[in-house]
């Protein structure tokens, strides 16, 4: 079967269309020898490689093996069954969302990011908050109706909630960039639990998470509002709080109580 050029059912493209030609690279744990290089082979062939051609091998140590193999792959993918998350928002200008903001919370909109547990990658979270911002965009701190607090790297999750907490956040942001034995998993679900926990029901701040190994239909099963890939911009992100905090219809009013229930209006925190 021979995929048609710009059809629905694609295979890899190498030299020619739909010849299938892949490059793998993988390291497999054992000194570098021909008996590893077969080693390396057979792996690319179970892969679904046939022929496997070895391109390139490297001692990394004396125990360790870096290899790259190129050759062609069966594979097919029909993208008619490939289900992605849709934006369901209307992508706003700087202008509009502080004007939203205004009209229809009547204060800043306030917003906590940080990296969690051992995550020291912080290129992720200071794109969409610092200023200097990503993509030709300026962060969150750019907008005059959003205060930004943000917390930096390794905050501790008891820090995160406590600091959500003492600023009456309306949303929290977190960026996870490591991602070894599925850290990244394990810190957002951990991170929801406690915001669950520490805040009553129904007031628990809109919960974000992004980074390259999270994939966007999981935020229920990671207990959180929202999952932002690769590539996202800050004004994506300021354009889905909009959508989801500002708007009348998305119950904006959950937070920033009296202990009465009655709202504060005006009630403002400054970054």
């Amino acid at each position: 079967m021979r995929a048609r050029e710009n059809g629905p059912v694609v295979r890899p493209y190498g030299d020619t269309t739909g010849d299938g030609m892949v490059q793998v690279s993988f390291t497999l744990p054992l000194p570098h020898d021909k008996r590893a290089e077969a080693a390396a082979v057979r792996m690319a062939q179970a892969m679904g490689m046939e022929p496997a051609l070895l391109v390139h091998a490297k001692a990394i140590g004396p125990h360790f093996t870096f290899f790259i193999l190129y050759g062609p792959v069966r594979h097919l993918v029909d993208i008619r069954d490939i289900e992605l998350v849709e934006r369901e928002f209307d992508l706003l200008t700087a202008k509009d969302v502080n004007q939203a903001i205004r009209k229809h919370l009547r204060r800043r909109l306030v917003v906590v990011g940080a990296c969690i547990g051992t995550d020291a990658h912080t290129v992720g979270i200071d794109a969409i908050l610092n200023i200097k911002g990503f993509a030709g965009e300026k962060g969150l701190e750019y907008y005059r109706e959003i205060a930004v607090h943000n917390l930096g790297a390794q905050v501790l999750i008891p820090e995160l909630v406590a600091t959500a907490k003492e600023v009456r956040a309306d949303a929290v942001l977190i960026s996870q960039v490591v991602s070894q034995r599925d850290a990244h998993i394990h810190n957002t679900t951990a991170m929801s639990a406690a915001f669950r926990e520490a805040f009553p029901a129904g007031a628990v701040p809109h919960l974000i998470v992004g980074g390259p190994r999270f994939e966007e239909k999981a935020a229920a099963s990671l207990g959180v509002d929202r999952v932002f890939g690769r590539g996202t911009t800050p004004g994506e992100v300021a354009s889905y709080l909009v959508h989801a905090l500002v708007q009348p219809s998305a119950g904006a009013d959950r937070h920033h109580s009296t202990s009465n229930g009655e709202r504060q209006p005006g009630a403002t925190t400054t970054s």
